[in-house]
């Protein structure tokens, strides 16, 4: 591959790669309410895309006001309950991928392009939804195989960059530096929320691009800096090719 190939694809989970319909959102609203948490959708929605705990903490904070001394607590109970809702919820329902999904891992592992999936999950969880959507096979401790031939080669939590959810851009420089890959102009970043963009713009990535049938809309992701929205992410498709055949 040429220095300007792209050589990995940051793809977001729920909403991006795995199917959403709002199911987190439900989730965190049932621990929201189970603590007296009064947020309203519009609220979460917003919010989706970033480490849970660090949302519960900015929620508690805007209905309690800043330095109250209960939201720490207050955060961490609302977690906790949420943790064990979300993790009902996958062991018990199915686990699918998004439309477009399977074409486009199909399409990265024959161009030798590797897979990473990042999250705002913490790690029980996304291998949870790794485990029954099959994708999770043969990682390492490092939750890592670059000889994968299907699924991904690499998924990158919150947890293994000291608690640095997005947007920092943490988690798309440890999928570099474990690919071995310097080189910010061999990367894009796909995700479904205005978290997601800001993401992969803080990283410095080749494109930051958005996917318009997560759990955002076209409209709402387009208010925010974008390299491009998606219908869904086999769109990506024609974008790496034009990509890799730029005689540049």
């Amino acid at each position: 591959m040429s220095t300007k190939n792209i050589q990995l694809v940051v793809l977001d989970m729920a909403g991006t790669t795995i199917l959403d319909e709002h199911e987190v959102e439900h989730c965190f609203k049932k621990a929201a309410q189970k603590n007296g948490l009064l947020s309203s959708d519009e609220r979460i929605l917003a919010l989706q895309g970033y480490a849970k705990l660090y949302v519960f903490q900015t929620l508690w904070t805007e209905q309690l006001e800043e330095g109250d001394p209960t939201i720490a607590q207050k955060a961490q109970n609302s977690y906790q309950d949420f943790t064990q809702i979300l993790e009902e919820h996958y062991l018990n329902n199915e686990v699918k991928p998004t439309e477009g999904c399977l074409e486009l891992f199909t399409y990265l592992h024959q161009q030798g392009i590797y897979i990473a999936l990042s999250t705002g999950f913490y790690r029980k969880v996304a291998n949870i939804i790794l485990d029954k959507i099959g994708w999770g096979k043969n990682l390492n401790q490092n939750y890592m195989n670059i000889q994968n031939k299907t699924g991904i080669h690499l998924s990158i939590c919150p947890d293994e960059v000291q608690g640095a959810g997005r947007p920092s851009p943490k988690m798309i420089e440890l999928a570099m530096l474990r690919f071995g890959i310097t080189d910010k102009n061999q990367v894009i970043n796909v995700g479904d929320t205005p978290v997601d963009l800001a993401f992969g713009k803080n990283a410095g990535v080749r494109l930051a691009l958005g996917v318009c049938n997560g759990t955002h809309t076209r409209e709402q992701l387009e208010a925010h800096p974008n390299d491009g929205l998606l219908n869904n992410i086999a769109e990506l498709i024609p974008i790496i090719e034009k990509i890799n055949h730029e005689k540049i």
